[in-house]
């Protein structure tokens, strides 16, 4: 998520955080500094002028010359413009009409609207409990409307049919009308994206607005677009009343020049923000917390958030009253644990919100690498009989072998793997009545991922 922003500010931060005393010329050198980075991250010119102006204003106020610490009180200072920059707080959608309320969602092609509909789909009906139907509009790509219904089905959502020779218009009436008499409480509107701004684009998108009143319109963006963000955003906010902007693909290695100038250029909420390709990788946009990603202070309660969704804690529970009884530690708890790590979005992802100072101390670690070794872990492991996996003991020359060809890897890692499962096994026979903490002690934090001379954890 913008690397190359994010690694400029972080190193700055570093620097102001060590300033004893600050000056008009420290503060001039470190803004400076800043106004590169956000010009290189293609944040829009105005934004940035805008953007170091309050800076600057504050830096020179009594807030900081006063200060102990002045060099973490201007810290504090880029941190909070930050996230004025991009909106304050978290701008929640608005559902407040009678049903169905109607949200349209407008872009250029390629921004992922489509898979964004399924996402905020999924999220109405999960988060807020919602009964959801989503429609395509975009009659030019009959791609886009077999692909609304493959996802809308994986979101748990229902769609409504719609055909290439049908007018937008039309397919729109038509899908409101249907979400009334079922009692919908949500109609989602996919519409038509070009590859660039044109006239039948705006006109076609005004009348559907008109037509469906929407109490939410929201603009879909690519992250990764520039200042081709922002011009595209110029346009839409001039035909249409934005209510709120979609950021996606912001867990590729963008700029993230959008992410701080779409907020001020349309003057509409960043609301949510697309961090993954799964369906479940869509977040309600939080200002402060990306502002904290983005000056490498990570983001511990998304952290927090997403090990939580994504750890079973049925199967937790069961395997800590499994070790505290004394009962053997499997592979098939292995493999449990290493199945966990990828419903909790894989290591890239969680270390993508964790501070700067923390993913350094891991900076070694090949992230493709260690994602693949799991999945290597995970295949070697179900190449194994029932059998195998409760008892281990068994798996001499001849059975790992035939593991090594049913998961397609030499026999070296499947030594490599069951050495690792003894060591976590010996750990476990350890923690035997011992609670987690001593766990977590022995893993040493980062140290856990490899490094250290402990063993490698599958989580």
């Amino acid at each position: 998520m913008a690397s190359a922003l994010t690694d400029k500010l972080t190193r700055l931060v570093k620097e102001m955080r060590g300033q004893a005393r600050i000056t008009e010329s420290n503060v001039q050198d470190m803004l400076r500094e800043v106004r590169m980075a956000l010009l290189e991250a293609d944040v829009a010119l105005p934004v940035v002028r805008d953007f170091i102006a309050r800076v600057k204003d504050k830096a020179l106020g009594q807030e900081v010359l006063g200060s102990l610490k002045p060099g973490q009180t201007l810290v504090s200072i880029v941190n909070r413009e930050l996230a004025a920059t991009m909106g304050e707080g978290v701008a929640d959608i608005n559902l407040a009409a009678q049903p169905p309320a109607v949200i349209l969602m407008a872009g250029l092609q390629g921004a992922g609207k489509t898979t964004t509909t399924a996402k905020l789909a999924k999220h109405l009906i999960e988060k807020r409990k919602k009964k959801v139907l989503t429609v395509s509009g975009d009659v030019y790509r009959p791609a886009a409307i077999e692909q609304l219904k493959t996802v809308t089905k994986q979101a748990g959502a229902e769609w409504f049919p719609s055909t290439p020779d049908q007018k937008p218009l039309d397919i729109g009436l038509a899908a409101l009308d249907y979400a009334k008499k079922h009692y919908f409480d949500v109609l989602l509107v996919d519409t038509a994206g070009r590859l660039a701004i044109d006239e039948v684009l705006m006109k076609e998108i005004k009348d559907l607005h008109s037509a469906l009143n929407p109490v939410e319109t929201l603009f879909v963006v690519d992250a990764m677009q520039g200042q081709d963000a922002i011009n595209t955003a110029k346009a839409f906010k001039e035909a249409l009343p934005l209510t709120g902007i979609v950021l996606t693909k912001l867990d590729g290695d963008s700029r993230g020049g959008a992410a701080l100038s779409v907020r001020q250029i349309t003057g509409a909420p960043i609301k949510f923000a697309g961090v993954s390709e799964k369906l479940d990788g869509l977040e309600v946009f939080d200002a402060e917390r990306h502002a904290g990603r983005i000056l490498g202070m990570g983001d511990i309660v998304a952290l927090v958030e997403q090990v939580t969704a994504g750890v079973d804690m049925e199967a937790a529970q069961k395997l800590a009253a499994k070790v505290k009884s004394g009962d053997g530690f499997d592979l098939n708890d292995f493999l449990s644990q290493i199945q966990q790590m990828k419903q909790m979005g894989g290591l890239s992802s969680l270390m993508d919100k964790l501070p700067s100072h923390l993913t350094a101390k891991a900076g070694a670690v090949d992230m493709d690498k260690a994602e693949k070794d799991i999945k290597r872990k995970e295949g070697i492991i179900q190449s194994m009989t029932p059998l195998e996996r409760r008892k281990p003991d068994l798996i001499k020359a001849t059975r790992k072998k035939r593991i090594a060809g049913g998961a397609g890897v030499h026999v070296q890692e499947v030594n490599r793997l069951l050495k690792e499962f003894e060591q976590m096994q010996g750990m476990m026979k350890k923690m035997k009545g011992g609670g987690l903490m001593k766990m977590m002690k022995k893993m040493g934090g980062m140290k856990g991922m490899g490094g250290g001379g402990m063993p490698k954890m599958p989580f």
